[in-house]
């Protein structure tokens, strides 16, 4: 059975390209979320094996919606997406629970490289 994760970030653009890598390399992407309180939303309903998540997003950011959803589920896998020049809030992240971060503009081979990484 293909790995299910949930993509979150605010720029449609980015959200698709993830979901393109994905789906070319087997994922199966459930659900689309533009911001941290869509992202818990949608974690609830689908339960995903992954999130990949932004870190700057409007309503709630994405270290705020990583720790809510390290309350519902613990075990979670997150990985954070960041643009350059974020580091200290990577750190947070993974402070958080993140399982790793990718750079953005994304390369696919990291992309998969975190997310078969995270999800064994």
């Amino acid at each position: 059975m293909s790995k299910r994760v949930l993509i979150v970030d605010d720029a449609a653009f980015m959200r698709m390209m993830i979901k393109d890598i994905l789906v070319k390399n087997g994922y199966e992407v459930v659900g689309e979320a533009a911001d941290g309180m869509q992202a818990i939303d949608l974690y609830k309903e689908h339960q995903p094996d992954l999130v990949t998540m932004d870190i700057t997003m409007p309503e709630m950011d994405g270290i705020t919606a990583l720790k809510e959803i390290k309350q519902l589920n613990p075990a979670a896998k997150v990985i954070m997406c960041s643009a350059m020049g974020q580091q200290a809030m990577v750190i947070d992240a993974i402070q958080a629970g993140a399982k790793d971060f990718i750079v953005k503009p994304f390369q696919a081979d990291r992309v998969l490289e975190a997310i078969s990484k995270a999800v064994g």
